[in-house]
């Protein structure tokens, strides 16, 4: 009866938590950044390809982790910049997608081969926190194109 009663209170109030999907967004320092390490915009490259991730201003953490200014890498392949595409919104509550356009590195790694196929390509860093979610501010690269010769 407490339990119905006190939750029936809540309610009447609106002091309910919010779901865990409606999280507030992590922190990030205003001066933290994320960038490629070695790779310029308008690169030709050759396939398979190494992205070596670099971040200022935070730390490296596995997915799960929940630490003060810290976070783990996302790659975006051939997709709008963030902010840009349709979903963008729903992942700073709810995560980034995983697919073949996001790939995360749940396990802190800070680069990775990839195989791409010849033509032009588009990549974006975004740091995730604990859940997969971009931090507050974003902290993302720039997007750069790079041709796979």
């Amino acid at each position: 009866m407490f339990a119905r009663t006190t939750f029936a209170a809540c309610l009447a109030l609106g002091t309910l938590a919010a779901p865990a999907f409606a999280q507030e967004a992590t922190p990030a320092p205003d001066a933290a950044r994320v960038y490629f390490i070695g790779l310029e915009d308008g690169a030709s490259v050759s396939s398979p390809l190494t992205l070596r991730f670099g971040l200022e201003g935070m730390g490296v953490a596995p997915a799960g982790t929940e630490r003060e200014a810290t976070g783990h890498h996302h790659v975006l392949i051939d997709r709008a910049p963030f902010g840009e595409a349709e979903g963008d919104e729903e992942a700073m509550g709810n995560g980034l997608p995983s697919d073949d356009n996001h790939r995360h590195f749940g396990g802190g790694q800070t680069q990775v081969t990839l195989d791409l196929e010849p033509g032009t390509h588009t990549l974006q860093l975004v740091l995730g926190d604990a859940n997969h979610r971009p931090h507050d501010p974003v902290v993302a690269s720039d997007q750069i194109s790079v041709t796979v010769e």
